[in-house]
């Protein structure tokens, strides 16, 4: 089975480099037209499902990729990105001056470091690869919308890899990365792809 895993289009708070997390931000302009353009790159895929987190950020965009398809549309509360409790509004340079050393902490042990009245990394993961696993179960390609942090979580438990090492499977906004799943083993076929922004070919 195929499994595409997509993060949402750019919101004003990506933009602006805020920590967005549990705050219902909607897509921007440019963040719509960046879905159309993903939807259009997903169009002949065969995707039995779709699930998303039910922020209208990812919702939208999985309405939109699923005007292609005509999809049974799940919406779950476990896709949601990360809680960042007190640091939820502030701008990474914000975040960087005045936060600087439990970021520290965090980075080196987000799995049980949590945020300020939020989540710690593994609250995520273990919430989200829920919804995966039922995914997996039904052995049908399926495709989900989701976030950053969200969707990092879901990788390192793809990928057997640490909470600790998931920058280098941050992916950008209106990405896509497939998975093949085969005998119990899976496959990225694409990683974090996104040429129909640039005007590539899907």
């Amino acid at each position: 089975m195929i499994l595409i895993l997509v993060r949402h289009g750019i919101t004003p708070w990506n933009e602006e480099r805020r920590i967005q997390g549990l705050t219902d931000v909607d897509l921007s302009a440019a963040g719509l037209d960046q879905v159309r353009r993903l939807a259009l790159s997903l169009k002949d895929f065969p995707i039995a499902s779709i699930y998303s987190s039910p922020l209208v950020r990812a919702r939208k965009t999985a309405e939109i990729i699923n005007e292609f398809h005509q999809a049974p549309l799940h919406l779950s509360s476990d896709l949601t990105e990360m809680n960042h409790g007190d640091f939820e509004g502030l701008t990474i340079p914000e975040l960087m001056a005045h936060h600087r050393d439990f970021l520290r902490k965090w980075l080196a042990d987000p799995a049980s470091v949590g945020m300020p009245h939020g989540e710690s990394f593994l609250d995520v993961q273990t919430r989200a690869w829920k919804v995966i696993e039922g995914i997996l179960a039904n052995s049908r390609n399926a495709l989900v919308v989701a976030h950053n942090f969200t969707l990092a979580s879901i990788l390192c438990r793809i990928k057997n890899l640490p909470l600790a090492e998931f920058r280098s499977l941050c992916v950008d906004p209106a990405s896509r990365t497939v998975i093949r799943f085969c005998n119990g083993s899976a496959d990225i076929e694409l990683f974090n792809d996104r040429p129909y922004l640039n005007g590539g070919q899907p």
